[in-house]
Order: structure tokens, then C-alpha cells, then sequence
């Protein structure tokens, strides 16, 4: 597929795109008061054009090596094209979208509606659980560091990770745990956030969460690779793909700088979250059920990915919560009055979450 834009900038045109519409936000939160009629609308009117940009733009790309994991996706679409079976992943929903297209020969076609399951869930989940408030969510997970890379390479897992937060967004439990089912189906690996979501339900101390991140940092570092052997042993090493993720070999086209072992940086990235949400807690006495849901489950999914932070790909075992960040940082702002000049306080908390992303993905990229 041709383009208009020269490959090599695709993924930067992307990012100087959103630098813009962040700083419109950040602008707007200056000089305008947050629950205006007219500043809700006009948000709202720009992260609908955002997110109808978004899809296109993401959806309509062409194949090329630039986008990781892509190639693969495409590779194996041919294949099934020329009539050779899939190769048998456990991912059923992702293995029957990838041979309903190729049986009406449509790589193209594949990778738009893949584009369409990773962003429309963030649009409606944005939407039920902020109402009137749903744009800045919604443009703070636009934002994300990891969003152009887990939409474009991890393909799967970024469309897993969307199905999951709107089943968390979805007031029906039938609904809710279908949703869960479905994102489990298109990436198993999405059983660490739902078991830590369901834990999380039935232990509500959310202290105990607190304490167990805390806790992980000295015990990777004091036990290291032992338990990435742990873990492999646990009944995971029939899966050759976790095999990769876990050992020493070489990483491309994942969006981020992957040095091998104990990533502060990583480390630092997370504690926002944290510190964030200990804010709201324990200093502003945020008393929200679903809050605190999102909080430990963000908790115990990072707190994992930290015990396992020498691994290869360990960018896919934090995504695994990082997906969550954005709405577990500004959750609060969006549903109390906190602060005398709250808007003041979302515009900063959205440059500065943007700015971190474009650090490392563009200026140390």
C-alpha cells in the first residue's frame, strides 16, 4: 500500500500529532473552566476527531518491518491465503479474525479492523465511565508512551488490553466477564491483570496491595533471574513464546529501549502511578469501590512485572498494567472536585504524562 507519508517518519508524524493536541489541552486548561458547557463540548468534539483520525491513520498504514510485529501478522495471513493451517495458538477470537480475512483475501482490511478493536473499546469505556469528562481519559490514553507501539507491534495484546478495560467499564456482569473471556482469547497473557482484578474484588484492603509493589522492588532485586526460572516452571514452559520473552535474545521494533536488567527508569515510570493514586487515597480520602479496583489491580499486574524485570520483552510484562495508567492517574480528578483550579491540574498531569512518553520515544528514541 502506497502512502504520503515516507515510512520512516510514520511513527514520528504520529507522536508530533498528538504533541499538538496535548498542548491544546494543556492550553485550554488555563484559561477555561473545566465544567463549562462549551469547554466540555469542544473537548469532546476534539477527542471524537482525534479518535476517528487515530483509527484511520493507524488502521490504514502499510505493511512494512517498521511496525514490529506486523510483518509476522502479515506473513501468516498469506500463508493461511495459500491454504495452509494457522499455527495453532490458543488465542481463538485473534486466530478466527485472522482466517475470516484471509478467506476474503484482505490483509489490508485485517489490519484496519484490528486498528478499529484496539481503539473504539477506549472510546466507549472513556465514555461510560467519565461521562460528560470522557475526553480527557480518553486523549490520556492516546497519550500513553505505550499506545502507538502496542497498537502498530504487540497488535494482539494492545486489543486485549482494550477489551479488558471496557469490560471493567461494563455495568452488566454477564457482559463484563464475556468481555473478559474475549480479551483472554485474543491474549492469554491478559489472565495477570483479571486475576489480579478478581482478587482485588474479594480483598478490598487496599493497603495490602500498596505494601506487595513496595515489597517486590527488594525481592527482584535480591532474587533476580531465580524467578524467571520460577516462573517458567510453573507449568508456562510448554509456551514457546513466553520461552522468548523470558531468555536472552534479540528485541526490535518494541518502542522502547530494551536493556537487560533492572530498569529503574521502568521503575520510575510505574511509581507515577503509584504515587499518584496513594495521593488520592490516603491524602484526598477517595473513597471509589471501582477506584480502588482499578488501583490494586494495577498494583499486583506491576508488582508481578517487577519480580520478572530482567526478562526479555519486559516492555510486554509491564504493558500488562501500564495499559491502565493513564485512567488510574486521573480517575479521581475526573469524578471529585479535589483542588480549588482542578483544570489547571489536569492540563499539567496530561502534558507532563505526554511529555514523559515523548522522551522516550522520540527525543532518547
Amino acid at each position: 500500500m502506497n502512502t504520503l507519508v515516507p515510512i520512516q517518519y510514520y511513527t514520528d508524524l504520529f507522536y508530533h500529532f498528538t504533541l499538538v493536541i496535548c498542548l491544546i489541552v494543556f492550553l485550554q486548561s488555563t484559561t477555561s473552566d473545566m465544567g463549562s458547557i462549551s469547554n466540555r463540548k469542544g473537548k469532546s468534539a476534539l477527542a471524537f476527531v482525534v479518535f476517528i483520525l487515530v483509527v484511520f491513520y493507524m488502521g490504514l498504514r502499510p505493511v512494512s518491518s517498521q511496525f514490529g510485529d506486523m510483518v509476522l501478522y502479515n506473513f501468516e495471513l498469506k500463508s493461511i491465503m495459500m491454504g495452509n493451517p494457522p499455527k495453532g495458538k490458543v488465542e481463538f477470537l485473534f486466530d478466527a479474525l485472522m482466517k475470516f480475512f484471509a478467506s476474503i483475501k484482505s490483509p489490508e482490511l485485517f489490519f484496519f479492523v484490528c486498528a478499529v478493536l484496539y481503539v473504539l473499546p477506549l472510546y466507549i469505556a472513556t465514555k461510560r465511565m467519565f461521562g460528560d469528562y470522557w475526553s480527557y481519559a480518553f486523549l490520556m490514553l492516546i497519550f500513553s508512551f505505550t499506545f502507538w507501539p502496542f497498537g502498530v507491534n504487540g497488535i494482539r495484546n494492545g486489543i486485549a488490553a482494550s477489551l479488558f478495560l471496557l469490560a471493567i467499564s461494563e455495568p452488566k456482569k454477564i457482559i463484563k466477564y464475556a468481555l473478559f473471556v474475549a480479551a483472554l482469547l485474543f491474549h492469554k497473557s491478559l489472565v495477570l491483570p483479571l486475576a489480579a482484578y478478581l482478587v482485588s474484588k474479594n480483598i478490598k484492603n487496599v493497603k495490602l496491595y500498596f505494601a506487595f509493589w513496595f515489597l517486590c522492588i527488594p525481592v527482584s532485586l535480591a532474587l533476580g533471574s531465580f524467578l524467571e526460572s520460577f516462573f517458567l516452571g510453573l507449568g508456562f514452559s510448554d509456551d514457546e513464546r513466553l520461552k522468548v520473552y523470558l531468555s536472552d535474545l534479540d528485541q526490535l521494533n518494541e518502542g522502547v529501549e530494551l536493556k537487560l536488567g533492572f530498569r529503574w527508569d521502568f521503575i520510575i515510570y510505574s511509581a507515577t502511578a503509584v504515587f499518584a493514586s496513594w495521593f488520592f487515597i490516603f491524602k484526598k480520602k477517595v473513597e471509589d469501590l471501582v477506584y480502588n479496583n482499578l488501583v490494586a489491580t494495577y498494583l499486583l499486574a506491576n508488582g508481578f512485572w517487577i519480580l520478572i524485570i530482567r526478562a526479555n520483552y519486559s516492555n510486554r510484562f509491564a504493558y500488562l498494567s501500564w495499559f491502565m495508567m493513564g485512567i488510574v492517574i486521573l480517575y479521581p480528578l475526573l469524578k471529585y472536585q479535589l483542588f480549588k483550579e482542578q483544570h489547571k491540574i489536569v492540563g499539567r498531569i496530561i502534558l507532563f504524562y505526554f511529555l514523559l512518553g515523548y522522551l522516550l520515544n522520540v527525543i532518547l528514541a
